[in-house]
């Protein structure tokens, strides 16, 4: 399983960074995990946006999801799509109003909305707490703490486990989402403080100490927002997991 950064920083773009994007890949299988503002372009670093197989969103917020629209207009406009029939839709899993949300970012007015659910584009499938096959991965999705309906993802493949917190702020699912993972990719936006707002985000500390509960293999840091000290976030973590890491935008890991 590979884990490719298509972007990293928390809540906004920043200088030369995109928002959060992910590829996880196994078997000629290429998953996109979340499409932030400015993953679009990254992508087509790496691969043929028409590579993917499918989408996962973890939650709606736009640094999570603004690039859908971009992909819209990509599968619905290209002149030469490398298949033979249109459309072809690709299959989106999120929120159950992901279609809904979706749909009125892309459209530029009433009409346009009246006109499109963007479902001739994305086959869009509603999150549930069970696990589901997409590809050759077992996708497990559960409700994390989020102001918006909001999940964090296990995805395992051949023995292995990815587990990523989406946006939460610390909560019991997280002991169950990550426990033994080889691999949680933990949001961490801001450093630890007690005048934090709750049920929002994690701090690097408690990252750390949420990974160090589930037993994990190795803890990759992502979500740090572009105001945020990267290096205390790191100095926080390691403090209750000593192998923490921060990930950068376009690194590839090899589970």
């Amino acid at each position: 399983m590979r884990l490719t950064i298509l972007g990293c920083s928390g809540s906004i773009p920043g200088p030369n960074a995109a928002a959060s994007g992910y590829l996880v890949e196994a078997d000629g299988f290429v998953l996109g995990l979340e499409l932030g503002n400015g993953t679009l372009a990254n992508l087509q670093t790496f691969r043929d946006p028409f590579d993917l197989d499918a989408l996962v969103l973890s939650h709606l917020h736009p640094d999570h999801c603004a690039d859908v629209s971009a992909l819209a207009v990509m599968r619905r406009y290209h002149p030469s799509p490398p298949y033979d029939r249109r459309p072809r839709q690709l299959p989106l899993y999120g929120p159950d109003d992901a279609k809904i949300r979706l749909t009125n970012a892309f459209a530029a007015n009433e009409i346009e909305r009246v006109e499109t659910d963007l479902s001739d584009v994305f086959d869009f499938r509603a999150l549930s707490p069970g696990p589901v096959a997409i590809g050759p991965f077992s996708v497990r999705a559960i409700r994390v703490d989020h102001p918006t309906p909001a999940f964090g993802l296990r995805i395992e493949h051949d023995g292995l486990a990815l587990a990523y917190t989406g946006d939460t702020g610390p909560c019991a699912a997280l002991e169950e989402l990550a426990g033994g993972a080889d691999v949680l990719l933990a949001e961490a936006s801001w450093t630890d403080a007690p005048d934090r707002p709750t049920g929002v985000h994690l701090s690097g500390k408690q990252a750390g100490a949420a990974a160090a509960r589930a037993g994990v293999r190795r803890l990759l840091l992502t979500h740090i927002a572009p105001w945020t000290d990267r290096d205390a976030i790191l100095a926080e973590a390691q403090g209750e997991f000593p192998g923490a890491a921060l990930v950068k935008q376009g690194a590839v890991y090899d589970l």
